[in-house]
């Protein structure tokens, strides 16, 4: 009798039990009858249910794969925001450490995680030779990105910052159309004309709603300043989802995190030394606040990276619009904030242009 070789009969072998040639106890009472047939006995994978062996569960593992949960990829987008928005609320927090050092400080706790995920992954630390000068300028645009944003939510508002911060879409768009010869239709047009309105209505600059008696000079001038620093975020944003648009699937996410991190540090350190403004937190809470902005970040760049690859990508830029809730609600309940009307409705037309381009998007890869 031919000995069986040892990978098929790992495939026979039901979890935890022996093969063996004896019949075990209290299997069919016509044994003889199976064996007449040639069928093998019942531990080498014969199944008496589909009378077939091997089984035919066991013949089509392919069969057993389970596709996504659905909604899963919504449920990460969502956690994805709440992430963020929290991280948003310890930039918030923190108290007499700039902008700068806050995005220096989230980089070096952010190498900590990715630099075994690289290792683990077997990608390298350079990435594909063709690549490399998208990757580098990935690094410094989105690194200038967070900068800016981490100084915003510093100078104004958390609502406000948050919502500028999403006009990202419309000049993703925008630049889209010019460096990558995208199409830009008159759809374009009308969600960047919503974008400015609601970025108008957030600023609500004097020279068109008269002096605000509410708020002195130096105060205006601040969330002048983070406004400013809002809408730069979305442009250099823009600019890297269409540096990574470029690249498309031929470079590992976490390389493109890699090279973030490097530049951003570098980036910081510089410009910290430049400043002078480099100086540890005293505060033991404070320390706390830098750890989890660090860890918050990146568990939210984790979801959704994971929601983007089991869900349609209109529906998570739609669900993304979470972020502006999330907002609206911390600065409420956490730092005592009651947002204007005018900050209300800004955010609504900035909101419905976001949604807007999401779901023109949806609708064309549908199609």
């Amino acid at each position: 009798m031919r000995p069986v070789d040892s990978a098929r009969a790992t495939e026979l072998q039901e979890p935890g039990l022996q093969l063996t040639e004896d019949t075990p106890p209290g299997a069919s009472e016509e044994p003889t009858a199976t064996e007449e047939v040639g069928t093998p006995d019942p531990h080498s994978g014969w199944c008496w249910l589909c009378r077939s062996s091997p089984c035919c569960s066991h013949a089509q593992p392919e069969a057993k794969k389970k596709a996504p949960c659905p909604g899963l990829g919504l449920f990460y987008t969502l956690l994805s925001a709440f992430l963020f928005s929290v991280g948003s609320l310890f930039v918030k927090k923190v108290q007499d450490i700039h902008a700068v050092e806050i995005s220096a400080f989230r980089c070096v706790f952010q190498m900590l995680v990715v630099i075994p995920c690289l290792i683990y992954r077997k990608t390298g630390f350079i990435g594909p030779k063709d690549q490399r000068i998208f990757l580098v300028l990935r690094g410094v645009v989105g690194s200038i990105a967070m900068i800016l944003l981490y100084y915003a939510y510093q100078t104004t508002s958390l609502a406000d910052a948050t919502v500028i911060s999403f006009s990202c879409p419309v000049f993703t768009s925008i630049f889209a159309c010019i460096l990558l010869k995208e199409k830009y239709s008159l759809w374009d047009v009308l969600f960047t004309s919503f974008t400015i309105i609601g970025v108008i209505l957030i600023v609500r600059p004097p020279f068109l709603f008269g002096p605000n008696p509410e708020v002195m000079d130096k105060s205006y001038s601040d969330h002048l300043k983070g406004t400013f620093a809002a809408a730069g975020h979305a442009m250099f944003a823009a600019l890297s989802i269409v540096i990574l648009r470029k690249m498309g699937k031929s470079v590992d996410y976490f390389l493109s995190i890699w090279y973030y991190i490097i530049f951003g540090l570098v980036e910081t350190i510089v410009v910290l030394f430049i400043l002078g403004e480099w100086s540890l937190p005293y505060c033991g809470l404070d320390r706390l606040f830098l750890i989890l902005i660090g860890l918050f970040g990146l568990g939210g760049q984790v979801f959704l990276t994971k929601a983007v690859q089991i869900e349609k990508a209109g529906l998570v830029a739609l669900m993304r619009t979470m972020d502006v809730v999330f907002a609206f609600i911390f600065q409420i309940i956490f730092l005592n904030d009651v947002p204007t009307w005018w900050t209300v409705g800004g955010a609504l037309c900035v909101v419905a242009s976001s949604a807007g381009v999401a779901l023109r998007k949806w609708c064309q890869s549908s199609k």
